[in-house]
């Protein structure tokens, strides 16, 4: 008898352990870009639970929301990082349709052991808030994916084992950013070259630590998405005066080299700010 206890409680043991390795992770992100390409939530019920939870700009909203419109996204660009430790992706999505185009980034968390979506907390742009032009921010992520980056900045590509930063060390940089705006004597730990692209506008080209507006503004609720493999920390948040935000910082060796950002505007178009002149110019392939 207490040898088959001791196997009932050895296969109970093994099947709990958890699974959230890259492939997983990224095998259940793609259900989610398939509900928003399709128009369809349903593609997300295999994976959802009673208790999954939804929120849109940092609003409690329906499951059945969680594909932003009610017809199928053509979707322009998307791109995802991965937390292991966290059962959690970042996605950011880019619809550039002239008539209803979207930038959206959107945090899923997963239950470890059954591979469940435990939440979705999305951030979704559109004209009208901070500095939105889908297809600018299209033309810049793309240049920005090559291997050297523009300005260097070369996001998502793998960084070797023995270079990574540690998650406490990511967190860390991205967390003086935030911090910089609440006490000026902080001091963030600024790469060069560094790229600043905030909604669609590259607003810092070479350096970020200039620009920085000179307001008094606390973040709340950070939620981080750690991708060590790729230096990249993606923090949900409410950005102070500004409103419901999402910024991805690219990090090596402790420094930061590239920010963006996506932020909505809930009182005044593009939060009150006059949006440069360049953000309505084409700009290019």
């Amino acid at each position: 008898m207490l040898h088959i206890l001791l196997l009932l409680l050895l296969g109970t043991a093994s099947a709990a352990v958890p699974d959230c390795t890259r492939h997983a992770l990224n095998i259940n992100t793609k259900r989610y870009i398939a509900a928003l390409a399709t128009g369809r939530h349903e593609w997300l019920e295999s994976i959802l639970t009673p208790n999954t939870t939804y929120s849109q700009n940092l609003e409690p909203a329906p499951i059945a929301k969680v594909t932003v419109s009610a017809t199928p996204l053509t979707i322009s660009y998307h791109r995802t990082t991965y937390d292991t430790v966290q059962c959690a992706t970042h996605t950011e999505i880019l619809v550039t349709n002239p008539v209803n185009p979207y930038m959206i980034a959107t945090q899923l968390r997963f239950d470890p052991f059954a591979q469940k979506l435990a939440s979705i907390d999305t951030i979704v742009t559109v004209p009208g808030d901070l500095l939105f032009n889908a297809t600018h921010a299209l033309h810049y992520y793309l240049a920005l994916a090559q291997p050297e980056g523009h300005g260097g900045s070369s996001w998502g590509i793998p960084i070797a084992p023995e270079k990574q930063d540690s998650r406490a060390v990511l967190q860390s940089a991205a967390d003086a950013y935030y911090d910089v705006f609440s006490n000026k004597s902080v001091v963030v730990p600024w790469g060069e070259p560094c790229t600043r692209l905030e909604g669609g506008y590259l607003d810092a080209n070479g350096t970020c630590d200039m620009g920085i507006p000179d307001v008094t503004a606390k973040t709340e609720n950070r939620r981080y998405v750690i991708d060590e493999d790729v230096g990249s920390v993606a923090v949900l948040s409410n950005f102070g005066i500004l409103g419901p935000d999402v910024h991805e910082f690219r990090i090596a060796g402790g420094k930061i080299f590239g920010i963006r950002s996506m932020t909505v505007c809930k009182e005044k178009d593009d939060c009150g700010l006059s949006p440069p002149e360049g953000l309505r110019e084409e700009v290019g392939w």
